[in-house]
């Protein structure tokens, strides 16, 4: 590489691939990217490059183009970063319908070693091969368009709530007591105490709720997974409401035209990502259907499949159970014994709580319900579930003060980019997984 091409020097972008099209006829831009293939055709190199937006074509003539250029090109590598600078030509073949015939081009960098594997190529890789070079891997058009979708799902959620009203808050990861009780839990030492990474902000966000009535955040939870399938990890991110004076009932309906919200969304801003992925999203019809859990147990009887009413359903139950209900819906009124001590149990037969799963086929992708709000009701629950009262009791002193009534839910994000892209491995949908297996990078 030149000596005098390192660095961007006074070089700045003026727009990107997108925007190279024949309206831009005879402009001079300058665009930065990576280089995604190099072919020679006469007395023709054709380069494309790739940046945030997308691709445009390098179109080097060696009769017309300057001396200085083609020197620069002699041994371009692919997946090199550069700078090209030059005058758009309309050409009906080329991306967009429009070239670029470089005046200059600088190397900003290129690559030393030989790639272990071809990002822009179609040989499919391993996902733990493409995961150890990941920044690597999401040079893909496949890996960009599933994290653009994340993006845009992120951003729409957020509009939507606050446009509902909600204002977004961030509770704490390091907890003095766990949220969901259990084994998955991971344990730090926090000065000369012990402390745990927080499974959920449940607990947080009700005393917020309390406050502010309506609340969400959009942060990381940590669950000690014991074993790797294609739908658990370690870290993964939880968007969670909670809201004052509604009960379940109210955040099943808001969840729903959350869900409808996000996927209009796509379907309309995100057209070339779908395309990509050979997505068609079908907008749900609501209300979606609401299945108690002990119709489930009747629909898997007749499939053969027996149940003790109590039991939690496991994924053999829902894969048979999916295939009368492959789509998004809500299995409601589980078992008090299944759910979290702080579910609210139904008036008219406590052995039912006022909870629900959000579903897509055997996929859960949200839970939710309304809320205990009497202290000594909790208190109880917690002696039910096995949880000490007393390692709750920063939560349990606020009931003495007042608490409204209120429900909420938590939905697994990286499940739902899942469903939404049709990938099979929730790895794929997570930028840095984190697994039992994986800690770097």
């Amino acid at each position: 590489m030149p000596e005098d091409s390192k660095g961007l020097s006074g070089w700045r972008r003026t727009c990107y691939s997108i925007d190279v099209n024949p309206s831009l006829e005879g402009k001079e831009v300058t665009l930065f990217g990576r280089v995604v293939s190099i072919r020679e055709q006469g007395g023709i190199t054709f380069i494309i490059l790739q940046d945030m937006k997308g691709i445009v074509q390098v179109t080097i003539q060696r009769d017309k183009s300057p001396t200085s250029v083609l020197d620069t090109i002699g041994g371009l590598k692919p997946y090199s970063s550069l700078g090209v600078r030059g005058y758009v030509r309309s050409i009906s073949k080329a991306p967009h319908g429009a070239e670029i015939a470089p005046s200059d081009i600088k190397i900003l960098d290129e690559p030393r070693k030989k790639l272990p594997f071809d990002p822009y190529g179609k040989a499919e890789q391993s996902i733990d091969k493409r995961l150890d070079l990941r920044s690597i891997d999401l040079l893909r058009p496949q890996s960009q368009a599933i994290f653009k979708i994340k993006s845009a799902v992120l951003q729409t959620m957020r509009q939507f709530l606050h446009e509902e009203g909600f204002i977004e808050v961030n509770t704490p990861k390091i907890i003095a007591s766990a949220t969901e009780g259990g084994a998955a839990l991971f344990p730090l030492l926090y000065y000369d105490k012990e402390a745990f990474l927080a499974q959920s902000p449940q607990l947080y966000k009700e005393q917020l709720a309390n406050v502010f009535e309506k609340v969400f955040e959009m942060g990381s939870i940590f669950r000690a997974e014991q074993f790797r399938t294609l739908k658990h990890l370690s870290e993964a991110i939880s968007v969670d409401i909670e809201q004052a004076y509604v009960t379940y009932a109210d955040v099943m309906e808001l969840l729903e035209r959350m869900i409808s919200n996000v996927i209009a969304s796509l379907n309309l801003g995100c057209k070339e990502e779908l395309s990509v992925l050979k997505i068609k999203l079908e907008p749900p019809q609501l209300p979606l259907k609401r299945i108690t859990y002990d119709d489930v147990l009747k629909i898997l009887a007749k499939e053969g499949v027996k149940i003790e009413w109590g039991d939690d359903l496991s994924t053999a139950h829902l894969k048979s159970y999916s295939k009368i209900f492959p789509d998004y819906h809500f299995i409601i009124d589980w078992p008090t014994t299944s759910k979290a001590f702080y579910l609210k149990p139904k008036e008219s037969n406590p052995k039912i709580c006022e909870s629900f799963d959000f579903m897509h086929g055997s996929i859960e992708l949200a839970s939710g319900g309304s809320r205990i709000s009497d202290r000594k009701e909790l208190a109880k629950r917690l002696v039910e579930k096995g949880l000490n009262p007393k390692n709750f009791e920063y939560h349990l002193k606020i009931f003495d003060y007042g608490m409204s009534p209120h429900a909420g839910f938590g939905l697994g994000l990286d499940r739902l980019i899942m469903v939404l892209t049709g990938v099979e491995n929730i790895r794929e949908v997570v930028l840095f997984p984190r697994d039992p297996q994986r800690l770097t990078p």
